[in-house]
């Protein structure tokens, strides 16, 4: 897997929301009600025409609280938009639609990489948490995104310690390989949600400061990723809308991939 040098990463993201959604306009997002019924239908099948895709954007169902449906946040669009973007930067063929299987599903072992936000709502069941342990230590890769603020913090660290008693969190520092698997991250950005822009701020609650912290394994396996206090899957969503800024889109599509790499190379 290689960047594609050929065109800046900014120009792509233009290029691409006007071809596929034929001008600046926002496609219709799949209604909240038809999530459930959505993750029932036929998982997409590994022997599709033309072959198997080497990567699937894969985003973890979980049981939440008072919320329901955590886990679709931006779903469908943001996991189109972003393997998009995905195919067009790097050399691997990537499924480009949808991908959503639960957490204690067995078939979610076919999916080196996971994909889960909204966990300050988080309320695991007993499987959930027992399936997503198994998969983390069998080699499975979690990226955590858009979550706020000391509350929400304290809510998933509370259930990833059901899942992970044993492991700790901790700073990932910029040295570390994954920024720079594709591409040099020198800054952590704070990309906001769409409607947070519109009200001219990039936070929500006290979450003020963005971090990214990890869970490594007894060999210094990245296994978790977990982007706090920034929500990356809203700038996929919406790169295509003119008014968004163009810098939170970049920034997450190359967090998004240089993500993808580590996951698939590790």
């Amino acid at each position: 897997m290689r960047p594609s040098g050929i065109v800046p990463i900014a120009l792509l993201i233009v290029s691409l929301a006007m071809s596929a959604f034929g001008g600046l306009r926002a496609a219709p997002q799949q209604p909240e009600s038809d999530f459930r019924s959505l993750i029932e239908q036929r998982r997409p099948s590994l022997k599709r025409p033309g072959g198997p895709s080497e990567f699937y954007f894969t985003r973890g169902v979980y049981s939440s609280g008072w919320r329901w449906a955590s886990w679709a946040t931006d779903y469908p669009k943001a996991d189109r938009q972003f393997m998009l973007a995905v195919n067009s930067l790097i050399d691997i063929s990537a499924a480009e639609h949808e991908n959503a299987v639960r957490l204690n599903d067995p078939e979610i072992r076919r999916y080196p990489f996971l994909y889960a936000l909204e966990v300050g709502n988080m309320a695991l069941t007993a499987s959930e948490a027992a399936g997503l342990r198994d998969y983390l230590l069998a080699g499975g890769f979690l990226v955590i995104d858009d979550f706020w603020g000391s509350w929400e913090w304290a809510n998933f660290e509370r259930e990833i310690r059901r899942v992970l008693p044993h492991h700790r969190i901790v700073e990932v520092p910029l040295t570390h390989p994954i920024f720079n698997a594709v591409y040099r991250i020198d800054e952590v950005l704070q990309v906001p949600a769409i409607g947070n822009h519109w009200a001219g701020r990039t936070w929500e609650g006290d979450g003020f400061v963005p971090h990214v912290r990890g869970i490594f394994d007894e060999d210094g396996r990245l296994m978790v990723i977990i982007n706090w206090n920034t929500d990356l899957g809203d700038a996929w969503e919406w790169f295509e809308r003119p008014e968004y800024p163009l810098m939170y889109s970049s920034f997450a599509v190359q967090m998004g991939v240089n993500f993808i790499v580590y996951a698939m190379s590790h």
